[in-house]
């Protein structure tokens, strides 16, 4: 018997018309791509000839075997390409991020400023080996405190939380339960300021009755009687870092009386008070370089200057002037290891001071290798000044001649509210009263040109924005606002990643740690955000 055929396939049509030919893929062309190392612009490997259309995931591959060190370590990478100044305009982000493949992201990219026969230099950025996902939900709503809430503050370990308010008085709360732990009864005025010490033993808290109290954060109570000097509220807490002294650290504080004092830890006693400053001052931080890397004081005022101190004696080394209004905001690009000392994502805990001196030591020198340590001062004049002072090429380093800024940050329409470093210190982020969030590269060397360039502005707020913090991976950074809203910003895209809506009134204050944000504002209440 024949063997007897199938019938003919009918043909597709819609709406009585044929279905049209499929196109034959488009063939993707090649280019030549330069990849270099983000912080000196050195190339990582001579040019190579690739397909456009390479995922950015093969590209991460392949840069972690044209790399010349001899460890196997897998680096997880980004790439960008940066945008030629005629093509950058405005706001609009200064770099192409390469998040999907070269022909999709930088071919394809509006303003055309690459084509297929142009050398492509793409800079490779290491990431964090972890990533933190990000909140998405409201897990906890705490209430108890029955005026704004002014500060938040997560432990070095995230394991406490403590916050300040109106209402004098400072909470702890466990975050294995999200419950209240202690109520810090002593203050007599708002609660301005809660800063913990890098080990986790000792609290921190100031307030608007000018005292310094310390606490105990397993028992909730004071240690000691509170540290009195100050003749106007206290408005910034620092303690020294950790692998300076890891027994006993310093603890410094200004106050609106114009002045910045150093106390002992231990015996609770005035050990000097800076006095140089004729105006509020307004912050203080405590770095871990200067000279010979016995650390710095740096203090900011309403006296429109930054001034440098020794912290040994109390000796004044740099005043710098170049701000045309009150400098409300100071950032160090080592305030992440600074303040978490020994803890890092691996959770492993020290044995003993000097185990959590040397981690705390080896997780400093780790950050600043690549980059000196540099500082970001904001103003009520609307720009930032990023400062390299005790690096071998600042004037200011061999002692002659007056220190000069690394660069002058411009673009916020108003007042600079806040500035922060990610922990990596490669970003800077800063927020204004213009409910502008605008991004700078940190990552170049001096001589390079890039170091504070700008990056991108993030656009989302309706109010001005208070209050900054980073993600542990540096991948995200969350913003606090006065339109009542906390919002995630993914840095692959410039773009929000999250909203998070929920508070009833302005958000004052927000923090970051592992997965959780934590923030607290004027509607008296207490929300943490998780995953």
């Amino acid at each position: 018997m024949a063997a007897v055929l199938p019938p003919v396939k009918r043909q597709k049509v819609y709406h009585g018309v044929p279905e049209p030919p499929q196109e034959p893929p488009k063939p993707s062309p090649n280019v030549i791509v330069q990849f270099v190392n983000e912080d000196d612009g050195a190339p990582i490997a001579p040019a190579v000839n690739l397909p456009a259309n390479v995922a950015r995931e093969s590209l991460e591959a392949l840069v972690n075997q044209l790399r010349t060190k001899d460890d196997d370590e897998h680096v997880p990478y980004a790439f960008h390409v940066a945008l030629p100044a005629d093509a950058s305009k405005g706001d609009a982000p200064t770099r192409i991020v390469i998040s999907k493949s070269i022909e999709t992201d930088v071919l394809g990219h509006p303003s055309l400023a690459f084509s297929e026969e142009d050398i492509l230099v793409v800079r490779c950025a290491p990431q964090s080996v972890f990533k933190v996902r990000p909140a998405t939900r409201c897990s906890s709503t705490l209430s108890g405190h029955s005026s704004p809430i002014l500060c938040a503050s997560f432990s070095p370990t995230g394991a406490l939380l403590a916050t300040g308010s109106g209402d004098t008085h400072v909470r702890l709360w466990d975050l294995n339960t999200e419950m209240p732990s202690h109520t810090l009864v002593g203050h007599t005025g708002w609660v301005l300021c809660v800063e913990w010490d890098p080990l986790e033993r000792k609290l921190a808290s100031g307030g608007h009755d000018g005292q310094v109290r310390l606490w105990d954060p397993r028992t909730g109570k004071p240690i000691g009687e509170a540290m009195k000097g100050h003749t106007k509220w206290v408005t910034s807490l620092a303690w020294e870092p950790l692998h300076l002294n890891p027994s006993a650290p310093r603890l410094a504080s200004s106050s609106k009386d114009g002045t910045v004092r150093v106390w002992s830890s231990l015996t609770r006693k005035l050990e000097y008070a800076l006095g140089g400053h004729t105006a509020s001052v307004n912050v203080v931080k405590w770095g871990g370089g200067g000279k010979g890397g016995k650390g710095v004081l740096y203090t900011a005022s309403s006296d429109r200057t930054v001034r440098v101190w020794d912290p040994h004696g109390g000796k004044q080394l740099m005043v710098l002037k170049d701000h045309a209004h009150w400098v409300t905001t100071l950032a160090l690009n080592t305030d992440f290891v600074l303040r978490t000392g020994p803890f890092d994502h691996t959770g492993k805990k020290p044995a003993s001071n000097e185990d959590a001196r040397d981690l705390a030591l080896k997780r400093y020198e780790r950050l600043v290798n690549h980059t000196p340590e540099l500082l970001i001062s904001g103003s009520d004049d609307h720009t930032l000044f990023l400062w390299s002072l005790f690096s071998s090429g600042s004037t200011s380093a061999g002692g002659g001649g007056k220190p000069k800024p690394v660069t002058r940050l411009t673009g916020h329409q108003r007042q600079v509210s806040h500035v922060a470093f990610s922990p990596d210190g490669r970003w800077a982020a800063s927020a204004g009263w213009d409910s502008a969030i605008r991004l700078w590269d940190c990552s170049g060397s001096e001589g390079s040109g890039n170091l504070g360039k700008f990056v991108a502005t993030l656009r989302g707020h309706v109010g001005p924005v208070y209050r900054l913090t980073w993600s542990a991976d540096s991948r995200m950074v969350v913003s606090a606002s006065k339109d009542a809203t906390v919002k995630i910003w993914d840095l692959k895209t410039y773009k929000l990643k999250v909203d998070l809506p929920g508070h009833l009134d302005e958000v004052y204050c927000v923090d970051f740690v592992a997965d959780k944000i934590v923030s607290g504002g004027r509607d008296r209440t207490l929300k943490i955000w998780k995953n």
